[in-house]
């Protein structure tokens, strides 16, 4: 349900050396990936989505606005590349909708008199209690 294409010419990708388990392979495989996307030179997205990710995942960018996610979920980079890609439109995605305006509201006078008649039992049975000796 993608409202929106980027094109692959945009990604630009890194690779190193995984951590964690898998044995030898780890040592000599660069399966972690690296995906790095321009936010400010896209044409991919409309600006309002821009700067609503902008203040969203505002960890995932550095000075230059470029979006870093990396992916080591994977011991082949093919998968670890899709599964880059997947967390980028998933996070556009997020941000695609704008946000539902507040509307203020006020409580119903009902609930107001409610609210104020019970503190005035509660204060009420306070002053009984206290007794002057």
């Amino acid at each position: 349900m993608t409202r929106f294409t980027i094109p692959f010419s945009e990604y630009s990708f890194s690779f190193s050396r995984s951590g964690g388990a898998g044995g030898q392979n780890v040592n000599k495989v660069n399966s972690k990936v690296t995906l790095d996307w321009d936010l400010n030179q896209t044409e991919a997205i409309p600006y309002s989505v821009k700067e609503r990710f902008r203040a969203k995942y505002k960890g995932f960018l550095n000075d230059q606005g470029v979006v870093q996610i990396t992916s080591q979920r994977h011991r082949s980079q093919k998968d670890n590349i899709d599964d880059c890609i997947q967390k980028l439109h998933d996070m556009i995605n997020e941000v695609f909708v704008p946000p539902k305006a507040r509307k203020a509201t006020k409580p119903k006078r009902s609930a107001v008199l409610k609210r104020l008649s019970t503190k005035k039992i509660d204060s009420e049975k306070k002053r009984m209690r206290k007794s002057d000796y």
